[in-house]
This record gives structure tokens, C-alpha cells and sequence, in this order.
């Protein structure tokens, strides 16, 4: 008798498993579709991240966009943000006859990336671990000595932990 129930509880949790797919692929980072995030490093003439906060939430999968329209190379670095963000892969890209075309791929651990003028990189990432990191700034430095955080491009980026409701389910 209860080799039986323990079967049908088998049979049962595998038939639902079967067809709920989104609860299964829910924790599945290769089948989300990543959640668009754009940053504007800067203007012309204007030293500044826009958004300067950046909320993101744990267990999912992002794309940030990086878009540098000034005339001035830009860093975006926060060695916070890197302890608590698995990256995917970050991604040179160029639109060309308005389609987008990734011009190269990079894969391991990324601690900053530099954006030259009038181009676009995008960071993939998984916020892993919740925080605050108020260290995001450029770092370059201008022609009057001083860099551009000094300048005012600085930021912050926070991750929320997600709180699990029940035994599959993560909101």
C-alpha cells in the first residue's frame, strides 16, 4: 500500500511537471528572456550616468545597455556591483542599418567596461546576492586633471533579494 501511494505521488508530481513548463524553466537562466536596462554614459558637453540608480532583483536575467552618446570615452565601474552580479557575457554591438550586430563577445569575470563615443556595449548578468553598491563612477580623466566622477558621473545600483513564497515558486 504504500509503494503505491508513493507511486502515484511520483506519477502525479511528474505529470505536473509535464505540463506546467513555466514553473520548471522559472530557475532555468537559458530559457528567460533578459529583462532591457539602457544607461546613457554621458552627453555631449555633460559628464553624467542617466539613470544614476539602477534598481535590479536577484535570480534574474539582465541586459544592460550601455550607450555612450557624448564625444568623450566612458567608464562604468563598480567593483560592488561585480561581487554581487554573475556575468553571462558582455557584448559589443553596433546598429547598422537599424538592425543590431554583435561585433564581439566576452565571457568571465568583468570588473569594468570602457564605451567609446557613439557606441554600445551590453552587459548580460544575474544579480546573485542583494546589496547596495554606491561606488559606480567613470574614471577617466579630462584634459583639466580631474576625472569624470570628480566631474559628477557617479552612481548607485541596488539588488533586492527575491523571498520565496513556497516550495517552487520565487517572486
Amino acid at each position: 500500500m504504500i509503494a503505491i501511494s508513493s507511486m502515484c505521488r511520483g506519477v502525479a508530481v511528474a505529470a505536473l511537471l509535464l505540463v506546467s513548463p513555466v514553473v520548471h524553466a522559472a530557475g532555468d537562466l537559458s530559457r528567460q528572456e533578459p529583462i532591457e536596462v539602457t544607461i546613457e554614459l554621458g552627453k555631449p558637453g555633460q559628464h553624467a550616468f542617466a539613470p544614476n540608480k539602477l534598481r535590479f532583483e536577484t535570480g534574474k536575467l539582465y541586459k544592460l545597455v550601455l550607450r555612450n552618446p557624448s564625444n568623450d570615452p566612458h567608464y562604468f565601474t563598480s567593483h560592488a556591483f561585480t561581487q554581487l552580479i554573475y556575468t553571462r557575457k558582455v557584448q559589443v554591438v553596433q546598429d547598422r542599418d537599424g538592425k543590431r550586430t554583435t561585433l564581439a563577445e566576452f565571457k568571465g569575470a568583468i570588473r569594468e567596461i570602457e564605451v567609446y563615443p557613439g557606441h554600445i556595449a551590453e552587459w548580460w548578468f544575474v544579480p546573485v546576492a542583494a546589496g547596495r553598491a554606491t561606488d559606480l563612477r567613470c574614471g577617466i580623466v579630462g584634459a583639466d586633471g580631474k576625472s569624470h566622477a570628480e566631474h559628477g558621473m557617479v552612481g548607485e545600483i541596488v539588488i533586492e533579494g527575491r523571498v520565496k513564497r513556497n516550495s517552487y515558486e520565487w517572486q
